[in-house]
């Protein structure tokens, strides 16, 4: 329905439908009815749903935007969790809108659908949800306290255990049995349930298959343990959890007990709806043995569990002895068994008898074996327990005789049933023929001893003959809500049968066990106020007494369930019209006796049953009154008159001297708030107030009575500001002075401030529903309230929220001087600081921090015109201001108002509450700054980075807001000292801890030098441009704006998941950008710290080393002091440097650069010498030994080298359109670091040509990355003194300390030579100089410069018959210093490869392209590198001669074929080369080459070109006739370059070519 078809009067409602909405593969019709109201310009939209409904809408919305990102996030189990909640919140949410639940059944998916709610919004971070009664509370319709108070706190529920029989397994079952389940408890050894049971057939299936459940939470497969000993049955339990293994063992794993348990909370009967699947199965309810810790009224229960311990017999004449039967019987009077009195365990039904198991051959048998005994109540007395004891024959296992019995009654002759503990009963003989029709034959002889005791004169001649030296052991335990076992109860209950012992049954009422007297409650208070009525005078106390007793029984934990059952007692049941007089004058006669008394423990029991006192005296007044219509009315006022002078006579009482009379005095106040209801039925609102009135001031008016009683008299008031009777304005106004009056007094020495909080917060919250805004709040005590930080937030809070601009008015000018104001001032924005504190409210209570933060910005703009009416100009005061400002800036930071992050909803919503409050204070804090005036360089340069801090908020307008600001101060520090300089350290300083913090966004690249969008206040650079001082200024202001481009850079680096080297490439552009901009030193050598930590964790220790040599460089050898600093303790500069040195050194060690560290070494050694320290110079001189050894011995693998170009301007700044050469990691090849650099820049496009882009792609809004490997181009020459130098040192040097690199790309010159293309094949060098050399502060340096040279074809031979050279040479010397232990397949392959391509055409290519004498004779100034080239073939022929031999030495038995036929093909290319040699006289030296790589520079050429070269290495080699040259071991101490298998291009030999041929692999 579109808004132009209604009218502007028009009021109407209609039904909207959402149909199809599809969630979690489901779909769902949404039916939302709502009420729209239109009213001229606008459209009132008001919900008819149920808010729960309405809010369970818009959650399960914003909770599909978080689900979706949890899937992405890669957290599976919220994702799974969250989405069974959320189909449960549908689930819900569609019950309460079909609208045909019951009122409890609503209430109950309500409760249901908050926790749920609640739960997704803890664990997605999203805001706390403050309720009540389900729904969510408008703040402004509550007070602050209130709300504070909604805090969710967790109660502590029931559990049920669940358990399921799944399978049962055993090898040696081989008839029916019996399993029982139990909770045993391991700490005191006993059983603490009943038992389950569940009978089985001899093949391990339940007998009745129907009763196992098939569902199940938790499977858990149990051990089933077989006793060694059948004589340890019965403590079983107990040698398994102690571990005794010889006392029993356990089968294979292929025998056990399969069950599933599920935990269940809550109480019975909510599992009961909640699980109906499960009771549905006629579930087996098992009872905790005995009664629970809490025993509820109405819980009926009549139990009596009976164990059958152990006995004592004879062997009566037999060779082994008895195997030894037990049956129990439960008989009545009459003779009868009672049928089915006998329960095994839950889940089977009762049985009439039980049978014990049989012990073998034991005559002292244990058993253990509890059963359940479920008499009838009216059964109970006068019914007895039968045990007869049978011999079963092993031979014939049907025969079981009779060999005696036991018995003893249930209840005995006094009306108590058995004792709770072990019996010895008397064992009788007799045989199978024996008749036991006649029960009271045996029944009035003895069943134990003390029953023999009370019979002394027995009858000679007894039916039964009793066998002495037999015994019979039982126990029992009864669990019975209708019988007692205390005889003291009974005679209580009885007190008419024997009245003359009554005063004694009423001094041992204490000795009865609190379980027997609730059990029996109604009965006994029914007896005592019979004895009152009976004989007041004699009776009285003691029934006080005894009352007192049973009412304080009740505040148990145990017993605290009944008090419900004593106040429908004394609503329903209780008659004692006349008892309220005999109480009250027990109770005066108890508190006027508490001066005088040293001992008043039945003093504080009465105060502490106060409250049910005064509710037996007020119910029997009323009872009394209505039989008398109203008589004795004054007399009873009085009496109640008189009752409060002695309650304030004993809160008057000086404790201090007396420990007893403050625990009197406590307990009287922790019972007084309780008795205010009591009253309110007897008297009016007020009578009540003054009688309370009274009392609370009747207490001491000072703190110092000690620190337990001011807590007990704090709790005593706020109980009674809680109270109903407080909530009766007519009360209020009598009890508030008083109250105030006592918090006043705490606030003051800041005693219990916790406690005075709570009750200040009650206060402003009745003060709130009551609309009594701030009527009895005087000024001062808003003053006290400001002392206090956190602990009174929401009673400061609701507070500043009631008043007005007039009270904010009366209490500023209640101030009698600067000073009082002042204080306040500075305490109060402490205050509002302190509630800026995240400590304060939870992070997710957004509701709460958003209220506060309003309060606050409103309270601000109230209190700012007194802080510049009061200390302004000549009365200024810097300490008020600069608190003012530090509030301000904290304000507009705090993370609860910074809106960006937010949802779209969320943010709205927030707006269109409080609106933007950052902006708001932002216009607050510029006016108060153009109101300082003259006083502005009282805040420069010291405020200059806490306003940074508010730029940095990502909110346009408050940065506007700003930039006068900045102005204001450059144009006042010139002023002053005719610079910036301590603006722009400020600036910078600042700059660098908000950004590294988090702070500020891709929009402040521009902070100071932006085009205003909106705002009365020109740009930064606007506002320069008007000034004298312009030049100095705009370069400050590029100073910045560059400094801040890096430190974002820098930040999204750090912050990001970058890989490390972008990490470490941001802080070496940050760093040089300190060093040689802006020349700060501290952030200089701080940012090498943090490049050297981020060297550590890659493990990049070398670089980590180069990197505090830069600070190194920055120490001097002095000793002038030097302070503390980062992590550097404060210690001289020289002993710096030498720490500093020292960890240097060990960096360089980890890092296998040894050759840097001895150099440091010699520095230190010199230091040491000079201070004639021979300790330390020895110990660095055995380190630089150390290293040396370590150069000679160790093995370094020769990293790679890689150029990478980072082309468009999606890179960072300090990457965009640049190129850098990087050190890869050992053993990383090409392919292996694009794919990591691929991985560091996922959406950068790998170029595939190593062509140099053009500018097109360089201004593209996109990122190219160009990777291709570079050679290094080392300084090291071959001069004749370097010959004899070891290949390992001299490779070192072949790869470090190197700024210059190269790579080569392939082209033909002029038409392509087609019958030797080696003729024409040219080589286009590019060299790359860096701006510094590799290794050093980092594995990437960028290229400054780049040269490119075009090389011959004859110089390209050159070059790679060179390279092969010293490849040979370097994997040589390795194999003849045994660095690789018994795999000589590199050196087998590298050999091969030369040997067999020169054989079959290699380089002969390079013989015919150079060597024929048309080519010398066209080209005469290539004379002298043919004769170079020549030189390089005879020097590779003589290294292949060492590596043959060396192969000889180390080639394997089943390798002799190979190497034999490299020796012969070996053979051949001497003598094909031979003429060669003496055509052109050469003479034959041995000389270390250069090495060069061509690795790099070929493999990486164009692609077009690939037809002509191959893809690694290609050599030239001439023998000579000796295989050894003169020095063998100048081919020793190499370095192994790291290369693939060449794989040889063949070339044909042409008929009647002349000697040898030429391999090689481009």
């Amino acid at each position: 329905i579109c808004s132009s078809q209604l009218t502007k009067r028009d009021r109407f409602g209609f039904v909207l439908f959402v149909y199809s909405v599809t969630f979690l593969s489901r779909c769902v019709c949404v039916c939302v009815c709502v009420c729209v109201c239109v009213c001229v310009l606008c459209e009132t939209v008001v919900p008819l749903e149920d808010p729960i409904i309405t809010e369970t809408t818009s959650t399960l919305q914003e909770w599909a935007v978080l689900w979706k990102q949890l899937y992405v996030k890669h957290k599976v189990d919220l994702f799974h969790k969250l989405r069974h909640v959320m189909n449960e919140l549908m689930d819900l949410r569609r019950q309460l809108i079909q609208g045909h639940l019951a009122q409890d059944q609503t209430r109950e998916i309500k409760r249901h659908i908050t926790v749920r709610l609640d739960w997704g919004n803890e664990h997605l971070g999203l805001d706390l949800v403050p309720r009540k009664e389900f729904e969510m509370v408008d703040p402004d319709q509550i007070s602050i306290s209130e709300l504070y108070k909604m805090v969710p706190c967790r109660v502590p529920v029931s559990h049920h255990l669940f358990i399921n029989l799944k399978s049962f397994t055993y090898n040696s079952i081989s008839e029916d049995a019996d399993v029982f389940f139990f909770l045993y408890d391991t700490r005191e050894a006993k059983q603490i349930s009943e038992k389950f049971m569940v009978r089985l057939n001899k093949n391990g299936g339940p007998k009745n298959p129907e009763k196992v459940d098939r569902l199940c939470a938790l499977f858990t497969v149990i051990m089933v343990h077989s006793c060694n000993n059948e004589n340890e049955w019965f403590q079983i339990h107990e040698n398994i959890i102690r571990k005794s293994n010889t006392k029993y063992s356990a089968p294979s794993t292929n025998y056990g007990l399969i069950i599933s348990l599920q935990l269940l909370r809550g109480e019975l009967e909510q599992i009961r709806r909640e699980n109906q699947a499960v009771f549905s199965r006629a579930l087996a309810l098992t009872r905790k043995l005995g009664f629970p810790d809490v025993i509820l009224p109405g819980d009926i229960r009549n139990d009596l569990y009976l164990t059958l311990e152990r006995g004592e017999f004879e062997r009566g004449g037999k060779s082994v002895q008895k195997n030894i039967e037990v049956t129990v019987y439960v008989l009545y009077a009459d003779g009868d068994t009672l049928k089915d009195c006998i329960s095994l365990g839950s889940g089977e039904p009762n049985t009439s008898e039980h049978r014990s198991f049989v012990l073998y051959h034991n005559n002292s048998p244990r058993w253990s074996e509890m059963v359940k005994l479920p008499i009838p109540i009216d059964r109970f007395r006068g019914s007895h327990l039968r045990f007869e004891f049978r011999h079963c024959s092993t031979k014939d296992k049907g025969e079981k005789k009779l060999f005696g019995f036991a018995f003893t009654p249930l209840m005995r002759e006094d009306g108590t049933t058995l004792s709770d503990e072990n019996h010895e009963l008397y064992v009788y003989k007799c045989d199978e023929n024996a008749t036991f029709s006649n029960q009271g034959l045996y029944l009035s002889m003895p069943c134990c001893k003390e029953d023999f005791n009370s019979c002394p004169n027995l009858p000679a001649n007894l039916p039964f003959q009793r066998s002495p030296k037999e015994t019979f052991w039982v126990s029992t335990l009864l669990c019975s809500t209708k019988l007692t076992q205390n005889v003291d109860l009974l005679a209580l209950l009885n007190w008419k049968a024997h009245p003359d012992r009554v005063l004694d049954i009423l001094g041992r009422l204490r000795q009865i066990s609190g379980e027997e007297i609730v059990k029996f409650l109604r009965d006994v208070l029914d007896t005592l106020f019979c004895l009152l009525d009976d004989n007041t005078d004699k009776y009285g106390p003691l029934v006080f007494q005894s009352l007192v007793f049973i009412i304080n029984l009740l505040r148990d934990s145990r017993f605290y369930h009944f008090r419900p059952v004593m106040d429908s007692y004394i609503q329903n049941h209780f008659a004692g019209a006349l008892a309220y007089k005999e109480l009250i004058r027990c109770l005066k006669w108890y508190m006027d006796r508490s001066a005088e008394v040293v001992r008043q423990d039945h003093i504080q029991e009465a105060m502490r049953a106060l409250e049910y006192l005064f509710k037996f005296i007020v119910q029997s007044r009323i009872l009394y009154s209505r039989a008398t219509c109203g008589m004795e009315e004054e007399q009873f006022r009085a009496n109640i008159q008189e009752l409060f002078q002695s309650i304030r006579f004993v809160l008057s009482l000086d404790s201090r001297s007396s420990e007893t009379l403050v625990f009197t005095q406590a307990a009287l106040l922790n019972s007084f708030p309780d008795i205010f209801d009591e009253l309110l039925q007897m008297f009016t609102v007020q009578e009540v107030a003054e009688y309370v009135r009274g009392t609370l001031g009747s207490m001491p008016s000072t703190v110092d009575i000690g620190q337990s009683m001011d807590v007990v008299k704090l709790q005593s008031i706020a109980r009674t500001v809680e109270s109903r009777l407080f909530y009766f304005p007519e009360s209020r106004s009598i009890l508030l002075p008083v109250v105030l009056h006592h918090i006043h007094l705490h606030l003051r020495q800041q005693r219990e401030l916790l406690i005075c909080s709570g009750i200040l917060a009650s206060i402003f919250s009745i003060i709130k529903t009551s609309a009594m805004v701030g009527r009895h709040v005087p000024a001062q005590h808003t003053r006290s309230l400001a002392r206090t930080l956190g602990e009174y937030v929401s009673c400061l809070l609701s507070l500043l929220r009631q008043m007005s601009e007039l009270h904010f008015h009366h209490l500023l000018n209640n101030f009698h001087s600067k000073e009082e104001l002042k204080e306040f001032l500075l305490k109060i924005f402490c205050v509002f600081r302190n509630l800026m504190k995240l400590t304060i409210f939870p992070r997710d209570w957004s509701v709460m921090r958003l209220l506060t933060s309003h309060i606050i910005l409103v309270t601000t703009q109230f209190l700012s015109p007194a802080l510049h009416k009061n200390f302004s100009e000549a009365d200024f005061d810097f300490k008020v201001w600069n608190s003012f400002f530090s509030l301000t800036v904290l304000y507009i930071n705090q993370p609860s108002l910074q809106l960006e992050p937010l949802t779209q909803a969320k943010r709205k919503k927030i707006l269109d509450k409080h609106g933007d409050m950052r902006v708001m204070m932002g216009y607050e804090l510029f006016s108060m700054w153009q109101k300082l005036g003259e006083n502005k360089p009282h805040f420069i340069p010291g405020m200059m980075g806490p306003f940074l801090g508010v730029t940095l908020v990502p909110q346009t307008e408050v940065r506007n807001i700003m930039i006068p600001i900045f102005h204001d101060m450059m144009d006042w520090e010139q002023r002053k000292n005719g610079n910036f300089k301590q603006v722009e350290a400020e600036l910078m300083d600042k700059l660098d801890s908000m950004v590294s913090d988090g702070k500020g966004d891709d929009n402040h690249r521009e902070l100071f030098s932006f085009t205003q969008l909106f705002g009365p206040y020109p740009s930064l650079l606007e506002k320069i441009e008007q000034e004298t001082w312009r030049e100095t200024s705009i370069s400050l202001v590029t100073s910045v704006t560059r400094l801040m481009e890096r430190l974002l850079d820098y930040r999204d680096c750090i912050k990001g998941e970058e890989g490390e080297n972008k990490k470490i490439s941001g802080s070496v552009n940050l760093m040089n950008f300190y060093k040689s901009e802006v020349n700060k030193e501290d952030m200089y050598i701080r940012y090498i710290h943090k490049l050297c930590d981020l060297h550590l964790q890659a493990e990049d220790f070398t670089e980590a080393a180069f990197t505090l040599l830069l600070y190194w460089e920055l120490l001097q050898w002095e000793d002038r002091a030097l302070r503390d600093f980062l992590h550097y303790p404060s210690q001289s500069e020289w002993q710096r440097k030498e720490n500093l040195s020292r960890k240097i050194l060990h960096y360089f060690n980890k890092g296998k650069c040894w050759e840097y560290g001895i150099s440091l070494c010699r520095e230190l050694a010199f230091q040491y010498e000079a201070l004639y320290d021979y300790q330390s110079l020895s110990w660095i001189r055995k380190m630089e030994a150390a290293y040396y050894d370590n150069i000679i011995e160790q093995q370094r693998v020769e990293p790679e080298f890689f150029r990478m170009g980072f082309y468009g301007r999606k890179f960072p700044f300090f990457l965009r359109n640049k190129e850098f050469v990087c050190r890869g990691y050992d053993y990383e090849r090409l392919e292996d670091f694009q794919q990591r650099m691929l991985g560091e820049f996922p959406q950068a496009i790998a170029m595939q040509h190593p062509n140099q882009p053009d500018d097109t792609i360089l201004q593209s809004d996109a990122q190219y990355l160009q990777i291709y490997a570079v050679t290094p181009v080392s300084d090291i020459t071959d001069a004749p003194q370097l010959e004899r130098v070891p290949e390992r040192i001299k490779s070192f040097y072949r790869i470090n300390n190197v700024n210059r690199f190269h790579y080569d790309r392939p082209f033909h010159k002029g038409p392509k030579d087609r019958e030797n293309e080696f003729r024409s094949l040219w080589i286009e060098r590019t060299t790359l100089i860096l701006s510094r050399p590799l290794p050093g502060i980092s594995r990437w340096a960028e290229v400054e410069r780049r040269e490119v040279v075009e090389v011959s074809p004859l110089e390209n031979a050159i070059y790679v018959v060179e390279n092969k050279t010293q490849e040979l040479r370097t994997l040589i010397s390795q194999y003849q210093h045994r660095q690789h232990h018994g795999n000589i397949n590199p050196l087998s392959m590298c050999l091969n490869g030369v040997i067999d391509a020169a054989v079959n055409g290699g380089i002969a290519r390079y013989q015919e392209a150079f060597f024929d004498k048309e080519y010398i004779t066209s080209h005469p100034e290539d004379t002298e590198k043919v004769t170079q080239l020549k030189d390089q073939m005879q020097e590779q022929v003589h290294i292949l001669g060492v590596g043959l031999a060396v192969h000889e030495k180390l080639v394997h038995p089943e390798m002799r074929p190979l190497h034999k036929k490299l020796v012969d093909q070996f053979h051949m290319m001497r003598t094909g080369l031979h003429h060669v040699s003496l055509c052109v006289c050469v003479c034959v030296c041995v000389c270390v080459c250069v090495p060069l790589n061509l690795q790099g520079s070929i493999r990486h050429s164009s692609s077009s070109l690939s037809s002509h070269t191959s893809s690694e290495a290609g050599n030239l080699v001439i023998l000579t006739d000796g295989l050894i040259g003169e020095h063998p071991e100048d081919s020793g101490h190499m370095q192994v370059r790291r290369g693939r298998t060449p794989r040889q291009r063949p070339s044909l030999i042409r008929a009647g070519q002349t000697e040898g041929g030429t391999g090689t692999v481009l």
